[in-house]
């Protein structure tokens, strides 16, 4: 395949603080490459190193002769009194097209990316709508190459997935950064890992993300053995060169020499090997085992007069872990103020356990004083940090969270957003909690804090609610999942996939809207009813059980699923994802049946009484 864009030996730094240097790789024509690494890595500096919005300070970029590349940044700013079609129109306005042309190219594009109405103002699009009005704007331009600074950034699961689809049917070469691991595994043909913890500065593996983790675990675990065998090999050295140096003064200068070469291989490796340590995320539990922390009984919300829920019971208990899911605005975030208190239901009560102790996370990061220093936010009382009745010196501190010594007399407002959503996640784990509301905690995360916070969301004993787009977690996450499907119905589900099924179910009278008679139907006759059969009496009475074990059983394959070694096991991922999508299509039919049969039995009821 032709080579698009390539770069050979870049390096990059801002002041003193080098981001990368070595860089070489090549992209291809019809590659789709996602980009990983941790905040501050430099991926959406290479990403505008590549677009030609900056200059390296080492290396050379080269672009193949007539490839039009086009870059979509993580936020961009329109006029609020501007239409979607002008804007749209104004990316093509140095565009060989005459008028016809660029107004039909426009409105293909705008279709395209899901706008019903052109004229529709971008002072009034959500962050979502102004995400796919910037697509548009890249669309029209017909690049041979896009490169996407966090397109799923403010987009809904449903946002997400129709991202996966478009980009997976377009015929132009990508780079994407994202943290979203299913729109990884599913859409890329090629990762890109930028990290110091690799040799060259970076790791490039053909195939989806569940192949880059075979590799890395592999390059990893391949680097920890090199670090153990130098530890011996300079441990050698010195002895020997202790008992040898005075009688052999010849060789000594040889000797020394080896010595330090080795130990410099050996600091070499172990600066690698402690790039990914980050061990600060770990949820502090009152350890209450009371049965029930939460109930909410009959609850209901509406909002400017829109439903976002009615009639809702939820109870939780230690170690139930909840994921709620919905589109954006379909009253995720409402819900969970209710169940914490802070905001009244409409209708129906919520009911907490007594001396309930309850930590709250808010996806708009408020609670951080944007002049404190991060110094100051982590330890708000000297230079001591108290957690779990121990005190701990702020700089070791913010060393769990991924903050080295530099980045502490910096102030809040210029850290990202992922370092603030740490600053909050660190300030969460000194707080007991019997029940942790999180909403959006992973927003702005890099994987590997991601990775951590998931591990330590397995293991807090207490109860979870969680708000997430992050599929992959709320499918490793959570035991359950609530969709809120913004008309006022909810659902309580197994996992996402089954709300998904779920929720096309809810819409289907409204997608499908009835058509007109053609002539008068006779009057309806009355239904006939019959008795449940002795059989379908007992399958009845034992579905609630059937139900529960084949849940069960999804809950076993899901956690075999994500597990390092199925997934480094082609052959196994295969079986076990086949098995899942059997043992969950077995739940969707166990539910239909129930159904059916309590159809038939009410129906039975209310014609004899």
């Amino acid at each position: 395949m032709r080579a698009l864009v390539s770069v050979h030996d870049l390096a990059k730094a801002y002041g003193p603080r080098p981001l990368f240097s070595g860089l070489t790789f090549t992209l291809h024509e019809r590659e789709r490459v996602g980009m990983i690494g941790a905040n501050g890595a430099g991926k959406s500096t290479l990403l505008k190193l590549l677009a030609g919005i900056e200059e390296p300070d080492a290396g050379q970029r080269a672009v193949s002769k007539g490839t039009r590349l086009a870059y979509l940044p993580q936020e961009e700013e329109f006029p609020a009194e501007r239409s979607v079609e002008a804007l749209v129109l104004d990316a093509l306005a140095q565009e060989p097209l005459d008028e016809i042309q660029r107004l039909t190219r426009a409105q293909i594009v705008i279709g395209k990316v899901g706008f019903s109405d052109p004229a529709q103002l971008a002072g009034t699009l959500s962050g979502g709508w102004r995400k796919r009005l910037s697509l548009a704007r890249v669309l029209a331009l017909e690049p041979d190459v896009v490169l996407l600074d966090e397109p799923t950034n403010h987009l809904d699961i449903t946002g997400i997935q129709w991202l996966e689809q478009l980009l997976k049917t377009e015929p132009f070469a990508w780079i994407v950064i994202t943290h979203d691991r299913y729109f990884l595994e599913n859409a890329t043909t090629h990762m890109l890992e930028i990290g110091k913890h690799y040799p060259d500065g970076y790791l490039k593996v053909e195939g989806s993300y569940s192949r880059f983790l075979e590799r890395r675990e592999a390059l990893l675990a391949s680097q920890s053995r090199q670090e153990a065998s130098l530890k011996n090999r300079v441990r050698q050295e010195v002895a020997f060169l202790r008992s040898n140096v005075r009688e052999q003064r010849t060789k000594s200068r040889h000797l020394i020499g080896k010595a330090h070469e080795a130990l410099d291989e050996l600091s070499a490796v172990k600066s690698r090997n402690a790039e990914r340590s980050l061990s600060g995320i770990e949820f502090a539990s009152t350890g209450r085992r009371s049965k029930k922390l939460l109930s909410a009984k009959g609850i209901a919300k509406s909002l400017g007069g829109k439903p976002l829920f009615s009639g809702l019971d939820l109870e939780l208990g230690p170690g139930d872990k909840l994921g709620l899911v919905g589109e954006n605005g379909s009253g995720k975030t409402s819900l969970l103020r209710v169940l914490e208190g802070t905001l009244a239901p409409d209708a129906g009560e919520v009911v907490h356990a007594q001396q309930l102790k309850l930590v709250s996370f808010s996806q708009h990061r408020t609670g951080l004083d944007p002049e404190l220093t991060l110094r100051q936010a982590l330890a708000t009382h000297g230079d001591n940090v108290r957690y779990r009745g121990e005190s701990t010196h702020v700089v070791a501190w913010a060393k769990r969270f991924g903050f080295p010594p530099e980045q502490l007399d910096m102030k809040i407002e210029v850290l990202s957003g992922g370092e603030r959503a740490r600053v909050l996640i660190a300030d969460l784990v000194r707080q007991e909690a019997d029940l942790l509301l999180l909403d959006e905690p992973t927003n702005d995360l890099d994987l590997q804090t991601r990775e951590v916070l998931e591990e330590q969301l397995l293991e807090f004993p207490g109860a979870l609610v969680l708000v997430t787009h992050d599929r992959y977690m709320l499918d490793r996450v959570c035991t359950q999942v609530l969709g809120v499907s913004g008309t006022g119905a909810c659902r309580l589900v197994a996992d996402y996939h089954q709300w998904q099924r779920a929720l096309a179910s809810l819409r289907a009278p409204a997608d499908k809207p009835a058509k007109p008679d053609a002539k008068p139907k006779p009057a309806p006759q009355k239904q006939r009813t019959r008795r449940l059969s002795n059989y379908e009496r007992r399958e009845l009475d034992g579905i609630e059980d059937a139900i529960a074990a084949a849940e069960a059983q999804v809950a076993e394959l899901q956690a075999q699923a994500v597990d390092n070694e199925v997934l480094m096991d082609h052959d196994r991922m295969t079986a076990v994802y086949a098995a899942l999508e059997a043992a969950q299509a077995k739940v969707d039919a166990l539910y239909a049946r129930w159904e059916e049969l309590e159809a038939i039995d009410q129906a039975y009821q209310q014609s004899t009484s």
